[in-house]
């Protein structure tokens, strides 16, 4: 076993959003899902159970069905984006606990999303967390390439000027943080408060106990409160 990474030396932190930011259980993303699925269904006129088959391969083959659809139909990027994120944000709650915690990290805070500007504006203003973060890298400025793809990463890297042995991670697919940790960043998996009903993949739960996974928390406020001195 390989001594997992500390946090002394970071001075940039990155975010992932949506089921990292705010708790899987909100099951925001499940409004998300389901638009996605209309969407697939509408486009390519097939029934919405092919939509949700059609859909799940997409996502895990191309790490977004966006992507997906992109490359396989030649779907607009805009298109698919403004119909997917038209959902209501109403169930997240403003988190101040959370505003502390990420407010007392020393360094730059990122987020690093699969999603658009406008999706991580409508969550961040809804939890409270607006005025929190340096910058945020979205699917629009990785070109539409989404994470876990290398380039994504570097990119980001290139165009936030991040040295990765000096920052962390936080994210809630582990197959997300694989190349993070091949670039040296260290890592940290936010997965469900098992005391709650989530909605997810089975592969998506997976990889607590990867090498790539420097640490796991289901309450990311109380890790990032642990990390900063009184």
């Amino acid at each position: 076993m390989t001594t997992p990474r500390t946090f002394a030396h970071v001075d940039t932190w990155v975010f992932d959003l949506d089921n990292t930011l705010y708790p899987h259980h909100v099951n925001l993303w499940q409004q998300v899902d389901v638009r996605i699925t209309e969407f697939v269904s509408s486009w390519l006129q097939v029934t919405p159970a092919e939509a949700r088959k059609l859909q799940k391969d997409y996502y895990l083959r191309f790490g977004t069905t966006m992507r997906g659809m992109m490359t396989l139909h030649g779907v607009s990027a805009d298109d698919y984006l403004a119909y997917v994120h038209k959902i209501d944000h109403s169930p997240l709650e403003p988190n101040p606990a959370l505003g502390e915690a990420i407010a007392k990290l020393s360094g730059r805070k990122l987020i690093l999303t699969n999603g658009s500007v406008d999706h991580v504006d409508a969550v961040l203003a809804r939890l409270g967390l607006a005025t929190h973060f340096d910058g945020v890298f979205d699917i629009i400025a990785a070109q539409f390439e989404p994470k876990p793809a290398a380039q994504t990463y570097q990119k980001f890297l290139a165009d936030h000027a991040v040295d990765p042995t000096r920052a962390a991670m936080f994210e809630d697919l582990a197959r997300n943080l694989t190349v993070p940790h091949q670039l040296g960043m260290t890592t940290v998996l936010v997965v469900p408060d098992g005391t709650k009903e989530v909605v997810r993949e089975d592969w998506e739960l997976e990889g607590r106990d990867a090498a790539h996974v420097d640490h796991v928390t289901d309450d990311l406020t109380g890790f990032l409160a642990g990390l900063s001195p009184e």
